[in-house]
Order: structure tokens, then C-alpha cells, then sequence
């Protein structure tokens, strides 16, 4: 049985990727522990670590000896990264990165997913009918998709320079169970249920793909065995909606508030590369996926 070490394994999308294969493979979960990882996600084996401390992930290597790596750890709430948390993200999103890419070079694996975000592509206009492809230029909005880029390019130059056998994935806006609550989809939730308004930034119609974990976590396993090292890979299901139309789905009183600074208004990307080359189709209906959700938050609040 292949062993996989999955750093961000506490986390939203790390979690439920454990959840989905740890029948499969032997799991290494390695996570910080942040305000953002819970303790009801502590499957597998674990092992408390900070990507960015190479001690930790040095440490973790020569133990258990990884066949593959794949990386959630992040900070990714860009709000935190606009008000003040900037730091956090360059340290986790980049010298973690750094540090992940120098003990693979080191111990040697199989292969490394790095997992990213079609945010490192920037924006355009919500009628625009252009589409982000993995060769497209990174146009970064905010301190997040910055670090993520950066990261993502720190990745394919030690595939170049080093033989390093990474593939880096960029996945659309991700919802479902487990994900912590700062994020739109079950922020707007508990607002819902806690019968409280629903704040909305600008006029609502900044617009997001919007990918079921499940769905994400399965593409990522696909690009694990299937994937060719050196490659970039979108993951997205083509079902845009509007913040507006989320919130409207969710239901609830709705409030609109000042936009927050260099607010992206829709990321278009194009997941045919993924489908095409490896066969990769997203399988949620997102109604029926957003009730689960819904339905999750109500159990576990």
C-alpha cells in the first residue's frame, strides 16, 4: 500500500480527501493545527507540523518515508490576507513551499501535488467570455493569490531546474462539509441559521465556479497516478453563479456593504485540459450538493 503524506490534512479539502482514500493508502496527515484546522479532522496518522519549519518536514520524511506528497497546507482566506495577516500567507504559501520542494529534492517521492487556485489568474468582467487556460498569464489580485502564485512558480522551476516531480493543480472556489465557516458558502449558512443577515459585498455579482469537494479531491488522486510531472491542471465544474445567487439559494435576509479592495468580479477557468488528457468529469449537481452541505452544517454546528 502506497503511503501519501498530506500536509493541510486538518484543513477543509485535505480532510475530506483522507476521508475519501484512507482505505486506500497508508496517510501521513501533517498539520499546523492553525485557527482553521479542526481536531474532528485528525484521521490517519498525524503528526503535528508546520510546513514552513524545515525541521518538522524534515523530521516527518525520514520517518515515514512518503511515496507521494500532496500539499492543501495554506492560508487562503484572502480577506485575512487584505486586513493584516499578509505575513502568514507569504510564510505558509511560499517558504512552506519552498521547504516541501527542498525535502522532496532531498528524500526523494514519487510525485508532489501542489495544490493551488484558479485565483492566481486574476479576474475579468462578468460578461467577459474569456477563459483562463494553464498557460495563461498569473495576473494576482490580492496577497493570497499572489503567495499562491508564487508558490506555483517556485514548484515548476525545481521540476526544471532539479527534476523535481511536481504537478501543480489550480482548483475553482470549493465547498462542502467541513469547511470552516470564514469561507462564503457556510458563512452565508450559519448566518442563515442563525437567522442573521447576510452580508454582500458590492452589488453581489462577483461571480465563482463553484467545485464540490468531492469532486476536487477525486481530480486530485486522477492527477496523483495519471498526471505528468512538470504539468499544470485546472480543476473546475463549470457551474458559475453570482455571490447574489448563492445567498438567495441559501436563503435569509440579504445586506450589501462596501466592496473590499480589488475585489475580483468572476475567474473563468478552463478545465478541458484535465478532462481531455485524463478523462476527469465533476459529478455533483450543485442543488443537490449545496442541500448536503446545508444539511452537514445543520448536524455539526
Amino acid at each position: 500500500m502506497s503511503t501519501i503524506l498530506v500536509t493541510g490534512g486538518a484543513g477543509f479539502i485535505g480532510s475530506n480527501f483522507i476521508r475519501l482514500f484512507q482505505k486506500k493508502y497508508t496517510i501521513i496527515n501533517f498539520d499546523k493545527l492553525t485557527y482553521a484546522g479542526d481536531k474532528r479532522n485528525i484521521l490517519g496518522t498525524f503528526v503535528r507540523g508546520d510546513i514552513a519549519n524545515k525541521n518538522h518536514v524534515y523530521a516527518v520524511f525520514k520517518k515515514y518515508r512518503p511515496d507521494y506528497l500532496v500539499n492543501f497546507a495554506a492560508e487562503t482566506h484572502v480577506d485575512r490576507s487584505i486586513h493584516g495577516h499578509a505575513a502568514d500567507f507569504v510564510r505558509t504559501n511560499v517558504h512552506g513551499v519552498f521547504t516541501l520542494l527542498e525535502a522532496v529534492k532531498k528524500f526523494g517521492i514519487k510525485k508532489y501535488i501542489q495544490v493551488s487556485t484558479d485565483e492566481v489568474y486574476g479576474d475579468v468582467e462578468v460578461n467577459s467570455k474569456k477563459k483562463f487556460t494553464e498557460t495563461s498569464t498569473l495576473h494576482p489580485s490580492s496577497p493570497y493569490s499572489s503567495t499562491k502564485a508564487a508558490g506555483d512558480l517556485l514548484c515548476m522551476s525545481y521540476f526544471r531546474t532539479y527534476g523535481v516531480p511536481v504537478i501543480v493543480t489550480r482548483g475553482s472556489n470549493t465547498y462542502g462539509p467541513h469547511q470552516y465557516p470564514e469561507k462564503l458558502i457556510p458563512f452565508f449558512i450559519l448566518r442563515m441559521l442563525q437567522n442573521k443577515r447576510m452580508p454582500l459585498y458590492g452589488d453581489g455579482k462577483n461571480t465563482r465556479d463553484w467545485l464540490f469537494v468531492e469532486d476536487h479531491c477525486r481530480a486530485i488522486e486522477l492527477v496523483l497516478h495519471k498526471g505528468n510531472a512538470g504539468e499544470i491542471y485546472n480543476i473546475s465544474a463549470d457551474e458559475y453563479h453570482t455571490n447574489l445567487d448563492i445567498a438567495r439559494r441559501i436563503g435569509g435576509p440579504i445586506e450589501f456593504v462596501p466592496d473590499r479592495p480589488g475585489h475580483d468580479r468572476k475567474y473563468v477557468p478552463d478545465s478541458s485540459k484535465i478532462r481531455s488528457q485524463l478523462g476527469w468529469r465533476s459529478k455533483a449537481k450543485f442543488d443537490v450538493a449545496l442541500k448536503e452541505t446545508i444539511t452537514w452544517f445543520q448536524k455539526n454546528l
